[in-house]
């Protein structure tokens, strides 16, 4: 399954970290965002990664040029930061199948492998995580509103009065009717295409969408605070993994010593 990245906007939120580079770029506990993006979905079986790119693109193909890990890149140009649904048009000439997409934004750990098996196992038009967020932060995100039986009936970008605190999280998997979806969308009221008024959009014509809930966690990163704690978190799982490493190590030693000498 091929991959999609999203690396165009200018991350005015995030300066003066994006001054002289893309948010894209933006170094979370010793590396760029785009190459925790890139790592992930490697291990999620990506065959080749598209980028979009737009700001400042040439500090990302200086940096990754055609390949990385062995994986192709190529890479597509939005030339006008025009939402995310502008964005992923960019890459409708070269996908002819069912395909991740990923903001290159945001650091997750979290099963991002539950989205990708459910696609594979139902191909579902949409697959995509979301989580319960605090509800004066939801207005940040695509919005999902529910019945009462938890099933999702609409998607809203951004809204002022959010319906629920119930949000995208910048993971997704698609099958190509998602580009005809994109060509449909109006602008919003933000003046931008965007991909959550796609998936609206394949929602209320009966296509087959399913959302996951998250388990793990996820940092959007919007504003330099949230690279902060995106970094104390990756950096704590990195000791939790080291001190479980070690005391398994110690067990190891302990139970070799214990056992009888044959001698």
């Amino acid at each position: 399954m091929d991959a999609v990245i999203l690396a165009a906007g200018q991350g005015t939120r995030l300066r003066p970290l994006t001054d002289d580079k893309p948010k894209g770029m933006v170094e979370v506990d010793g590396k760029p965002i785009l190459t925790h993006c890139f790592d992930q979905l490697i291990e999620l079986g990506a065959d080749e990664l598209y980028v979009v790119v737009g700001y400042k693109k040439q500090n990302i193909i200086n940096y990754y040029e055609d390949e990385y890990q062995g994986v192709p890149i190529t890479y597509t140009h939005q030339r006008e930061q025009n939402g995310l649904a502008h964005a992923l048009l960019t890459v409708e000439e070269h996908i002819d199948d069912d395909f991740m997409l990923m903001l290159g934004d945001n650091i997750f750990q979290a099963n991002l492998s539950d989205v990708v098996n459910r696609q594979q196992e139902q191909r579902a038009d949409a697959a995509f995580l979301v989580e319960e967020v605090p509800w004066d932060e939801a207005s940040r995100y695509g919005v999902c509103d529910t019945n009462k039986y938890g099933e999702i009936t609409e998607v809203i970008e951004k809204p002022e009065e959010p319906p629920s605190n119930l949000v995208m999280t910048g993971f997704y998997t698609f099958t190509p009717a998602i580009f005809h979806a994109c060509q449909l969308v109006q602008p919003s009221n933000r003046g931008e295409y965007e991909i959550s008024d796609a998936i609206d959009l394949l929602l209320h014509s009966g296509r087959t969408i399913d959302a996951i809930r998250m388990n793990g966690w996820r940092n959007d990163i919007g504003y330099p605070e949230d690279r902060d704690e995106a970094e104390r978190r990756l950096q704590d799982e990195t000791e939790k993994a080291q001190t479980e490493e070690a005391q398994t190590e110690e067990a190891a030693v302990e139970d070799a010593a214990s056992v009888p000498s044959s001698e």
